[in-house]
């Protein structure tokens, strides 16, 4: 990708980044507290950021309590921030209070796979090689055969055996459609513990990559039970040119400096918000390039393939247990085709792209796109964050 013209920053408001009934949502939010040279757990109560950190020192607490909506909700705070200046701080800038990504000690785990529309973009680029010259004609051959046969099958049942037999009697049978259809999903970690952007951040694409793009996604918030508390949105980053030359590279296409984004928000479950309405969230997607270049897209999570729990139940259980928690992105059914520059060769990020991917009952994450290897770098780790905490007496 091309270095970017100089451009402004996105403009981040309240109004812009809020759900659209969040006088009724509960909202965990994440500030960096230059005074204590580290984060601070907190309430979003309308324009008012609270810090809960003495009462919850970790988001990964605060999901273990049982009471964690009425904590979030109603618990005495301590130092209270405006979130327009939170969302208005300048990208990167560590002696001024900024949000964070909404999650800390949880491990950031990624379902892959999970709509029918990715999972064909999947398999095009596994044939093209990770070749975006090639992902029409490919697309092309794989449309024909595979057509309708994959709409509405239930993953692992005998319909699905049937589409793995007449697929693989074309030759298009993939390690792709396997865990797109299979009894058993992709999930995989996306990144390590406290390496995730929030919003405002920039987020990294690697220099190498030629074809890459967004995958906005609902991710679940879930505690060291198994029990999901909640759920925000994310950017999982997907470099399709590296992933496609080998599923191999799955570790050097997803987990890289500031490929992950996380937020704005964490919502908690409560009266107003709970696992049906995750399951029917619509997500949107809109790409505004530098150059005035503009992508939109969308996702439902009424097009999954696999319901949530089966998926947490694919990450969670007898088999693997999470501690501190672990969140979990869903998935997405957005793979960009369209071509932004030459004929045939797709849609791929420039530099100075603003990222957003919103949902009304979560809001916005907004995020600029820059050269993984130029992003801010990762240094704030867990020892870090447990010096920061014990000089706080929260501990």
């Amino acid at each position: 990708m091309e270095s970017a013209p100089a451009r402004p920053r996105p403009v981040l408001t309240s109004g812009s980044v809020l759900p659209e009934d969040a006088d009724r949502a509960t909202l965990v939010a994440r500030v960096h507290a230059p005074e204590h040279d580290g984060p601070c757990v907190a309430a979003v109560r309308g324009e008012r950021v609270v810090d809960l950190t003495a009462v919850a020192p970790t988001v990964s607490d605060l999901m273990e309590r049982d009471d964690a909506a009425a904590v979030v909700r109603e618990a005495d705070g301590g130092q209270v921030w405006r979130l327009d200046e939170l969302l208005g701080a300048p990208a990167g800038r560590r002696d001024i209070p900024h949000l964070l990504a909404p999650v800390d000690l949880q491990v950031i785990k990624a379902a892959g796979v999970t709509f029918a529309q990715s999972l064909l973009e999947r398999v095009i680029e596994e044939r093209t090689g990770g070749d975006p010259a090639q992902a029409d004609r490919v697309r092309t051959r794989v449309g024909q055969a595979v057509g309708g046969a994959l709409d509405g099958i239930r993953p692992g049942s005998p319909e699905a055996d049937q589409a793995k037999e007449l697929l693989v009697a074309e030759g298009l049978w993939s390690q792709y459609l396997e865990v797109g259809i299979g009894p058993d999903p992709e999930v995989f970690t996306k990144a390590p513990v406290l390496s995730a952007v929030g919003v405002g951040a920039d987020i990294g694409v690697l220099g190498a990559s030629v074809w890459n793009n967004p995958e906005p996604e609902v991710v679940l918030v879930v505690d060291s039970r198994g029990r999901v508390r909640g759920a925000t949105l994310g950017n999982d980053v997907n470099l399709r040119d590296i992933e496609g030359r080998s599923a191999l590279l799955l570790g050097r296409a997803k987990d890289n400096n500031a490929s992950c984004a996380i937020g704005p928000f964490i919502r908690l479950f409560d009266e107003d918000f709970d696992l049906d309405t995750v399951r029917g969230l619509d997500v949107d997607l809109r790409v505004d390039g530098p150059d005035g270049y503009v992508l939109r897209g969308g996702s439902t999570m009424r097009g999954i393939s696999r319901d949530v729990l089966d998926l947490v139940a694919a990450t969670y259980g007898p088999h693997h247990q999470y501690p501190d928690g672990f969140v979990l992105f869903t998935g997405t059914l957005f793979a960009p085709t369209e071509d932004r520059k030459a004929p045939g060769m797709g849609f791929t990020h420039e530099y100075g792209d603003i990222v957003r991917i919103s949902s009304p009952r979560l809001g916005a994450l907004v995020n600029t796109v820059v050269a993984g290897e130029q992003a801010a770098p990762w240094t704030f780790g867990v020892r870090a964050l447990m010096r920061s905490l014990a000089r706080r007496g929260v501990l």
